[in-house]
């Protein structure tokens, strides 16, 4: 069995969920069979069972373009060369809506059956129009018609499943939940401190840790109102770059210099730094906090409880399938707006309570211990890369055979 993987993010060009879920499925998944990977990018990389092929974006076509409509563009054309290739795999499997114009040129142009695994979807994230203007109208069509014509949807949690039956026309019996993993022996406690001292964190005093892109839909702005709630002896990490416009790289700056007139203590890492040094920052976190309003999955939960760390979390999406409330975690209920662009109906109550949780742990040692234990046992009980590819490869093979 061969399968090739259509994707915008692999290493070294990962900055999301989507991209560590491709770079971990498809090493496994290559115990297993064959797997191509083209990617966005210029990688290069072959071996016995896992060949990876970068395809750079066009810049000099779209120079004149409009600036919004540029990742469009970028995006249609690199789905094309990704075809132009020929594709000889048994299944084509789609990761983001980045790659999906590939995977529809795949079925339509080679007749290799199409598995789209849905780590988002465009109907609940209506912020992207800030990113990307009319080109978000694109986008969604994109999504839509891959999602629509595929062979086989995998959902990475069971609310994803009931959201793609409510936002698109597809057969409830094609779709497979198929939880992202982590892999257990890279996430780990960790004793070095090198990072922290690097950056002047205290490791005397406690600190509250994140970890993400400046995006709506990671919810970063709420967290940074909430710190004046937070106990002020406690540090604030936010380990978070990769704004989606400068328009929110403005508010997030603003939000901080607001938030740091009255504290010393908040460190602003604003770059994305590599997995080494994250696992570092989440191993010695007191509290990991994760103020989504939109979250599928929640990747970064399960790193954080891999490296024995007790979450706070907003109680949307996957988040509520990873985090046991009460036992590996706090979840913070979220009372959204009922229309896009979702966003709470009272951002402070919403901060205030991302602030309560986070108070709550860090003044009970004994209840993080203890949920950083039943994190770690959680994570190795149900999210471990291995078993996960052993259930996409039973999805393939049902696939093959049905066609």
């Amino acid at each position: 069995m061969k399968v090739l993987f259509l994707t915008r993010e692999f290493p070294p060009y990962v900055y999301g969920g989507a991209g560590v879920h491709v770079e971990y499925l498809a090493k496994e998944l290559a115990q297993l069979m064959q797997v191509d990977v083209r990617a966005f990018g210029d990688q290069k990389i072959g071996n016995s069972n896992l060949n990876v092929k970068g395809y750079p974006f066009e810049d000099g076509l779209f120079a004149d373009s409009d600036a919004k409509l540029k990742s469009i563009f970028k995006t249609l054309s690199t789905g094309l060369h990704m075809n132009a290739d020929m594709i000889d795999a048994d299944v084509v499997h789609c990761h983001t809506w980045y790659s999906h114009f590939a995977g529809i040129m795949a079925k339509l142009c080679y007749g290799t059956p199409l598995v789209v695994t849905t780590h988002s979807l465009e109907p609940l994230r209506p912020w992207k129009r800030e990113q990307l203007g009319r080109g978000y109208d694109a986008s969604s069509w994109i999504e839509k018609t891959a999602i629509e014509m595929a062979d086989c949807l995998i959902a990475v949690s069971e609310e994803t499943k009931e959201d793609v039956i409510k936002h698109f026309d597809v057969d409830e019996n094609k779709i497979e939940v198929v939880y992202n993993g982590i892999d257990l022996k890279e996430y780990v406690v960790v004793k070095e401190t090198n990072v922290l001292e690097s950056y002047g964190i205290d490791q005397s005093k406690p600190y509250v840790l994140f970890v993400g892109r400046i995006t709506r839909q990671k919810g970063i702005i709420h967290l940074v109102n909430a710190i004046k709630y937070i106990d002020p002896d406690t540090q604030i990490v936010l380990c978070a770059g990769a704004p989606d416009t400068e328009e929110i790289a403005k508010e997030m700056e603003g939000a901080v210099a607001e938030a740091s007139k009255s504290r010393s203590n908040i460190f602003w890492i604003d770059k994305m730094l590599d997995k080494k040094d994250v696992i570092q920052l989440y191993s010695h976190a007191s509290v990991f906090c994760c103020p989504s309003i939109y979250e599928p999955f929640g990747i970064i939960n399960i790193e954080a409880m891999a490296c024995e760390t007790a979450v706070v979390a907003s109680a949307v999406g996957g988040i509520k399938e990873v985090v046991v409330e009460g036992e590996t975690g706090l979840l913070v209920n979220l009372e959204q707006q009922k229309v896009a662009p979702f966003e709470p109906v009272n951002p402070d109550k919403f901060s205030r309570d991302l602030a309560d949780g986070v108070n709550k742990l860090i003044n009970d040692k004994d209840l993080r211990d203890k949920m950083a234990m039943k994190g770690r046992k959680r994570v190795e009980d149900f999210f471990d890369w291995k078993a996960i590819a052993k259930q996409t490869k039973s999805i393939y093979k049902s696939i093959i055979q049905d066609k």
